[in-house]
């Protein structure tokens, strides 16, 4: 059943990824009358975020960012499909980044490194980065559970020299590396939510007190691997422009969760800047209500 889907659904994407960026856009309004007018996909989960962090915000202001956010969400699915077959000449044009050289200056240190961003933005074409560092790059993602899709996505990644790894392969594989004297760039998406008993530290993100991941902060001092933090403007549509921000360029001199906390910030001020490009629809705060007295 899993391969019949994906050989139905594959052709599909791939006449949707050779669409000129015009037709691409127009195809991503459409979705966007589908996603939020028709079926209003989670909609009460984002108004309800929204509210949440933006107290002071008018019914009228939730709306409008709501509505923005679903142009973008829509727009990041039709572009995570032109990956499929966007040229390496059409990538650069569209993803571009402002300060490399902060990547190319730790790489001559000869230091392996921490990438660390958010669901903001636009993350999905982050991977032409390869093209621009000499180390080996990897990234931690969520398996998908059709095994012919999953390795689509990995082919795809594969085309810029980037290697999807789980979040169990994450330590030995980055381990091996350095056993082996790999220098590597590493690509964490660390906003998540842990699990309330799973979590190690909770701190307040946009006002809300929850359980932050730390895996990146932990990894990086165990490995000592230089922590910096992504930033992605959205310049208009279909165009993006990455910063670099060194956040540790030695780990182990940071007081434990210094790291995580200083990345919460750094998120916190982009989603205050421009709200609508944050991936509202995920249950970030779903914990608040359950902070164990030792947190508070």
């Amino acid at each position: 059943m899993q391969f019949l889907v994906y050989i139905l659904v594959y052709p599909f994407l791939w006449l949707v990824s050779i669409l000129p960026f015009r037709l691409l856009y127009a195809f991503s309004d459409f979705l966007y009358l589908l996603i939020y007018k028709v079926f209003g996909y989670r909609k009460k989960v984002v108004k309800d975020n929204l509210r949440l962090v933006f107290p002071h915000k008018t019914e009228e202001e939730i709306n409008d960012i709501t509505k923005k956010f679903y142009h973008h969400l829509c727009d990041m699915m039709v572009e995570a499909i032109k990956s499929l077959t966007i040229s390496e000449k059409e990538m650069k044009e569209h993803f571009t980044f402002s300060n490399v050289e902060v990547i190319n200056d730790i790489e001559k240190q000869n230091k392996s490194i921490i990438l660390m961003c958010a669901h903001y933005g636009s993350w999905e074409w982050i991977f032409i980065l390869q093209k621009y560092v000499e180390s080996k790059g990897f990234a931690v993602y969520k398996r998908l559970a059709n095994p012919y899709f999953d390795r689509l996505v990995k082919r795809i990644r594969a085309k810029y020299n980037s290697h999807l790894i789980t979040t169990k392969e994450t330590i030995p594989t980055l381990m091996k590396a350095k056993v082996n004297g790999e220098r590597t760039i590493s690509g964490f998406v660390s906003d998540q939510t842990p699990g309330a008993d799973r979590a190690f530290h909770w701190n307040t993100f946009m006002g809300i007190k929850v359980p932050v991941h730390t895996g990146a902060e932990m990894l990086a001092k165990r490995l000592d691997m230089a922590v910096v933090f992504f930033r992605v403007k959205r310049l208009k549509r279909g165009y993006y422009e990455t910063t670099f921000e060194t956040i540790a360029l030695n780990p182990k001199e940071f007081e434990n969760y210094e790291i995580t906390d200083t990345f919460l910030k750094l998120v916190e001020q982009q989603i205050e800047e421009a709200p609508q490009y944050y991936l509202w629809t995920h249950k970030r705060w779903k914990h608040r209500n359950s902070v164990p007295p030792e947190f508070q």
